[in-house]
């Protein structure tokens, strides 16, 4: 029997995410979900899809990893450009401390908006939604110094300035109003609030003097050591650092596990054995923070052990290509709570589906894991793959599932 230490840190790994989306996937396979089953015979045409989304985005296939960074060039605006031109006259260090700080909190700040929000770009007039305007807002937030509480100092997320952000600063970064509605604006809040106290608990990780956010380049460089370093090791940092941040999740001996939910058709034989770990905002925070470090000449491996996102553009795609079928009409047509097993089953099932889908992919085209790895097939990928079956399908591309969001998941 394993001690609450042990489940602790298994929980919080990318192989227990397999391993228990993995044994949802087989109940699936046999029948034995309530609200899921699966057709692989449709694995065929949803990777020729992807592959066709791939090849119209990046016709030589030299694909970016899906990250924060891709979203902040929306509207083909060259954004990074701009906030290195701020940068230049910092070492190379601050400046991937700084990234750190916009990327942290533009990822954190990215749960589903909802479909009436929109986000009008003051330098350019252009209008964005979702993902892209998230990122939009975030980044020129963080540019006003949104996030720093030093005005002579802006371009940063230290532990002051995230606990003395208030309501009215988020909802006129976002353009919230009565008419432009963003889903979660009090959740958001409390998240980066949160994030500001958590700094401070954690001084190994983020500083004991002034603890911030870029902070962290400093502990991951220690961990790497002039070595390369395992992605496994940034997601790490990723869950010690943050999981504190989510209210109203499961917990072992007092310990937050954040994106990890209960699904009972898993045995309950140990403590934890039902729960199913998922971390998409954690794992999407991990391949955000990648390239900052690898522009400081670090070398990233074992990429290919994070996971797919268990999103709803990932998993949209699954079900509008007929890789899920929905078994009763309650799922397509309710509601859910990220909670609710129809939602865990869908993520869970997602996980698995993607890795299959890029081992799919991979065959037609004659790429190895370390050529095409998964990072590479979400951006490519998936995720645009099912933003734009959602789009041929209905109206605004709404995900075929609806969730009723807290701000904090998706």
């Amino acid at each position: 029997m394993k001690d609450e230490g042990e489940i602790i840190a298994y929980l919080r790994s990318t192989q227990a995410i397999r391993d228990r989306c993995g044994r949802l996937f087989e109940l699936a396979c046999q029948g034995k979900l309530e609200h899921f089953s699966c057709d692989l015979g449709k694995l065929d045409r949803v990777a020729e899809y992807v592959i066709q989304v791939m090849q119209k985005a990046y016709p030589d296939l030299r694909i970016p990893f899906h990250s924060r960074w891709r979203h902040f060039e929306a509207g083909g605006i060259d954004r990074l450009a701009q906030l290195n031109q701020k940068l230049v006259h910092l070492e190379a260090l601050e400046q991937a401390r700084s990234k750190f700080d916009l990327a942290i909190t533009s990822v954190l700040l990215d749960a589903g908006a909802g479909a009436a929000w929109r986000y009008i770009e003051p330098t350019t007039g252009k209008a964005f939604w979702r993902s892209e305007g998230l990122a939009v807002a975030s980044f020129h937030l963080f540019l006003q110094g949104g996030f720093s509480s030093d005005p002579s100092y802006p371009l940063q997320a230290n532990a002051d300035g995230l606990q003395q952000i208030t309501e009215s600063v988020l909802s006129e970064g976002f353009q919230v109003s009565e008419e432009n509605p963003l889903v979660g604006v009090e959740g958001r809040l409390q998240l980066m609030q949160r994030l500001g106290q958590v700094l401070h608990d954690s001084p190994v990780l983020f500083g004991d003097r002034s603890p911030r956010l870029g902070h962290l380049v400093d502990y991951l460089l220690q961990q790497a050591n002039g070595n390369p370093l395992r992605a496994h090791t940034v997601f790490s940092a990723v869950v010690r650092g943050f999981s504190e941040i989510w209210s109203g999740r499961v917990t072992i001996a007092n310990t937050n596990l954040g994106d990890v939910w209960m699904h009972t058709a898993l045995p309950n034989h140990e403590i934890g054995s039902q729960l199913v770990p998922l971390h998409k905002l954690f794992q999407w925070l991990t391949y955000s923070l990648l390239e900052p470090l690898q522009e400081l000449g670090l070398q990233i491996t074992h990429l290919n052990e994070l996971t797919g996102l268990s999103e709803y553009r990932n998993g949209g795609l699954c079900i509008d290509l007929g890789l899920l079928w929905a078994k009763h009409e309650q799922v397509i047509r309710e509601a859910h709570l990220p909670r609710s097993e129809v939602i865990v089953e869908w993520r869970a099932l997602t996980v698995v589906l993607l890795d299959r889908i890029a081992a799919t992919i991979r065959q037609k085209l004659g790429f190895t894991e370390d050529e095409l790895p998964l990072a590479k097939v979400l951006e490519g990928g998936t995720w645009a793959a099912g933003r734009a079956i959602a789009a041929e399908l209905r109206p605004g591309g709404v995900p075929p599932i609806q969730i009723i969001s807290d701000g904090t998941v998706f």
